[in-house]
């Protein structure tokens, strides 16, 4: 009988014995890669000015540059794969909410408004979102969220018909610049609002319709945004 059909492995060790190492072992990586990550979250939220280098990340993880390269090729990397998973959970959080009415021109209002809660609430995360996520290129799923609405809004002639990449731009310019003021002192209440409708009136929402969609109520509260941060961080694994 050969050592396979013994239930060993080829060098002579139980395959339970294998499968154990491998597991602990796996489980090792996983811990690993997810301290690395949670040590690039923590500098951006601590420094909303620049994007952690390599030596940042390794410095506040505690671990060498070798290991860092086991796991990331380059300090973009980490940020994208990152920023795709904080992007992520921004979506989960928001979507219930802005899937709650039929009409895309509310789904890119309501959109808007939540970026703005997000800000004031969560500004770590807002901040992580408006200096990397928008774009698009760095996550996907942002990128989706709103490319999705404003497609129905065209084939349902709800919107002007015009590129894309545009009319991402307008509804995204809206949403960092709510953000951005609804973080100021003097911010007017209704920001958000204003800036919701400004974005629908640049798709070609008549000017009424879009003022009565932006400020319909939103039903949202803060505590959807509460633990997002803490769950990007047991997500990044």
């Amino acid at each position: 009988m050969t050592a396979i059909e013994k239930g060993f492995a080829a060098e002579g060790e139980p395959w339970e014995a294998t499968d154990h190492r491998q597991r602990v072992a796996a489980k090792r990586r996983q811990r690993m890669r997810s301290l690395l990550l949670n040590s690039a979250l923590q500098l951006l939220v601590e420094n909303r000015a620049t994007s952690p280098s390599i030596d940042d990340i390794i410095s506040t993880a505690q671990v060498s540059r070798g290991t860092f390269y086991k796991y990331f090729p380059s300090s973009d990397s980490i940020m994208r794969e990152l920023i795709g998973k904080v992007a992520v959970q921004w979506v989960r959080v928001a979507d219930p909410i802005v899937r709650g009415h039929d009409d895309p021109a509310e789904h890119i209002a309501r959109g808007i408004r939540l970026a703005s809660m997000l800000a004031v609430h969560q500004p770590g995360v807002a901040g992580i979102l408006g200096r990397f996520g928008w774009a698009g290129h760095q996550a996907p799923s942002m990128l989706e969220f709103v490319r999705r609405d404003i497609e129905e809004g065209v084939r349902r002639n709800r919107f002007t018909r015009m590129p894309i990449t545009l009319a991402f731009n307008i509804v995204t310019g809206a949403a960092m610049s709510a953000m951005h003021r609804m973080l100021e002192t003097e911010c007017r209440d209704d920001f958000s609002e204003l800036a919701a409708a400004v974005a629908l009136r640049a798709l070609g929402v008549e000017g009424a319709a879009a003022d009565a969609i932006s400020s319909s109520p939103l039903n949202a509260s803060i505590v959807l945004f509460k633990d997002m941060l803490a769950e990007t961080i047991n997500d990044a694994s």
